[in-house]
């Protein structure tokens, strides 16, 4: 496989795709403003050219695509400059600050007739994966409600809050399982408790059409880490917890009509569901490889990207003015 990729930062979560990027034989160069991570990470790939300045790698046709992990602010000004440059694009999430940023990069990549791919990684998890053809099989009955909790005592970000950070994963996740379904109604409500600027724990909850809500809980301010989705239907539920080894349960709990229409729940014992198990990284660079290869648009490309990012914007809005 030809080594044609740049990758665009290689700091706290760039050194992941640094490490699969070189495992699948495609990394040609890595571009890295920071002193201190270039050393650490020459030390560790002394096989990898490392640059400062990305002009050889804007100008250097052997390159075809790029994959941009730099932090937050910075993602619509690089994507929008590989993009003109001719560039297929890998954006980590958010693929911008602002909606109508959004929808220029989605414009450019199109008149380029380039792919544009949004790093959403858990559609890429293999647990996931096997969570919507149960989901899509009706085992689970009709959908009736999503909710997610994304918690950690974190790290916390000076230029983008906990919903921007935390919460593109699962608004991503739920669009996924209801088909692309938007939501016809976002609330959010928040807490800034450590920096008066930067929101660290927020609740959105969004409302469908299809009759399905969802919400979302995160926050940088935990006592422990936790990240977990629920799926209930009208026959079962399901988790997704991705901090245990099995990562995926149904619980086929069921709540019947007693005694004159009272409603009794009649708890049954988990189970697990068997699945195999890849690495969610690996397997979206190799689905990025892909498309570059064949020209098909990716699972997250700039649409999808762009439902999230509006989403997104809404709810920061409602954050900003205190609720609904």
């Amino acid at each position: 496989m030809d080594k044609n990729i740049a990758l665009i930062g290689a700091g706290n979560w760039g050194k992941n795709h640094l490490r699969n990027l070189n495992n699948l034989g495609v990394l040609h160069s890595v571009v890295e403003m920071s002193d201190e991570i270039i050393s650490v990470r020459t030390n560790e790939y002394p096989e990898i050219t490392f640059l400062k300045n990305d002009s050889e790698i804007l100008d250097n046709p052997e390159i075809k695509a790029v994959v941009i992990a730099a932090p937050a602010h910075l993602h619509y000004e690089l994507t929008k400059k590989y993009l003109l440059a001719g560039k297929d694009v890998l954006v980590e999430k958010p693929m911008s600050l602002q909606a109508k940023e959004g929808e220029e990069l989605v414009k450019i990549a199109g008149e380029e007739k380039r792919i544009l791919m949004v790093g959403h990684i858990l559609q890429y998890h293999s647990s996931v994966i096997k969570l919507k053809e149960i989901i899509d099989s009706g085992d689970l009955g009709n959908l009736r409600y999503i909710y997610s909790n994304r918690l950690n005592i974190g790290k916390l970000r000076a230029e983008e809050n906990v919903l921007w950070s935390f919460a593109p994963h699962d608004i991503s996740l739920i669009l996924m399982f209801l088909n692309g379904e938007e939501p016809a109604k976002i609330s959010a409500f928040g807490g800034a408790y450590i920096n008066q600027n930067i929101f660290d724990t927020t609740i959105t909850t969004l409302d469908f059409l299809s009759g399905v809500k969802g919400h979302i809980f995160v926050s940088w301010l935990h006592p422990f880490k936790e990240q977990k989705l629920v799926v209930v239907g009208s026959k079962k539920m399901a988790v997704f917890d991705d901090l245990t080894k099995e990562k995926l349960f149904i619980y086929p709990h069921k709540i019947e009509m007693e005694n004159g229409n009272i409603p009794v729940a009649h708890k049954a014992d988990f189970e697990i569901v068997e699945h195999e198990k890849k690495q969610p990284l690996e397997e979206e660079l190799k689905h990025f490889l892909f498309c570059i290869e064949t020209r098909n648009s990716p699972k997250t490309d700039g649409n999808e990207g762009l439902k999230v990012l509006k989403i997104l914007e809404d709810a920061g809005r409602k954050l900003e003015s205190g609720g609904a």
